[in-house]
């Protein structure tokens, strides 16, 4: 058995409430495609499944490191391809589920990833020419090398920025030419969750406000006390980052809760430059629909080749 599913999208469609109503009527495992589930600790700001849903779905790639932990793209297409192999080897049907678009394709078409090790000096430097210039700057110069990994590449995000020149200082090509893409075969489906921009909006703001309702706050406070600070990699991400500059001092609540969602409308943005409407390889379904029946009988069509 050698069938794929992928459930993909922006943030805020109900990927993963859709993958586990799958998981009751298929014979299937997930494997998440999220850049900060990964991260131990980390449970209400990444929206992980909760431990009833961990209990009932087997899930992988989901607390596997500490925020302390470096994590590459290499290494996670490594261990999803690895583990949807395991669930195929053992007869059961392995579901992608995920927004970071980096990650999907990643394993989806699989990428040719250089393994070029990290560059503490090279970091340094670039870390100091964000402090005295900025961002922008940095980001430009990748526009410059590499325009086509520049634009699938948050330009507020400033290891990811890093990282892309780190690589291309060491093989001197574009990263995009080293990814060697091949063709998605009929075995695998791959399904997208939209909907209207307002209607995203909306439910990624209420779900950032259910965030600090279900104590949000207090999980960047134990993290921070744990010594999980800023210049960590996983707190610079949405809502961890702002939270914490809420516990320092730097933002009052209300002012931090206004900047995780424009960061997020932001970010809802930047998943649709991963994900086209016009892909043909996705099947998209509009959540204000029936998505639950629909996805069911597409996978049923993937399993019995109808």
């Amino acid at each position: 058995m050698n069938r794929l599913v992928a459930i993909i999208g922006p943030t805020g469609t109900g990927k993963s409430r859709l993958a586990f109503h799958l998981a009751q009527d298929f014979n299937t495992e997930i494997v998440s495609a999220d850049s900060r589930q990964v991260y131990r600790y980390m449970d209400i700001g990444t929206a992980k499944p909760t431990r009833e849903e961990l209990s009932v779905v087997p899930h992988h790639l989901i607390d596997t490191i500490t925020p302390s932990e470096d994590f590459s793209l290499g290494q996670y297409q490594r261990l999803a391809s690895k583990a949807i192999e395991n669930i195929q080897h053992r007869g059961r049907l392995p579901l992608l589920v995920g927004g970071s678009g980096l990650y999907v394709w990643a394993v989806l078409e699989g990428w040719q990833i250089p393994r070029v090790p990290p560059d503490t000096e090279f970091r340094a430097r670039m870390e100091k020419q964000v402090t005295q210039f900025g961002i922008d700057r940095l980001y430009q110069e990748l526009v410059r090398i590499d325009p086509l990994t520049a634009k699938g590449i948050d330009p507020r995000n400033v290891r990811r920025v890093i990282r892309a020149l780190e690589i291309n200082r060491h093989v001197r090509v574009p990263v995009r030419e080293l990814r060697g893409k091949r063709t998605i075969s009929d075995s695998c489906l791959i399904m997208g969750l939209t909907a209207d921009r307002t209607e995203l909006y909306r439910r990624t703001d209420a779900r950032v406000d259910e965030m600090i309702d279900r104590g949000f706050v207090a999980e960047v406070k134990k993290l921070l006390g744990m010594g999980y600070g800023l210049e960590l990699s996983a707190m610079s991400g949405i809502g961890y980052k702002q939270i914490s500059r809420h516990l320092l001092g730097e933002l009052d609540l209300a002012e931090a809760i206004e900047q995780i969602k424009v960061e997020t409308h932001r970010l809802v943005r930047l998943q649709y430059n991963w994900f086209r409407l016009k892909d043909e390889r996705i099947h998209w379904l509009d959540i204000k629909n029936d998505v639950v029946a629909e996805a069911s009988r597409l996978v049923e069509e993937l399993l019995t080749g109808t």
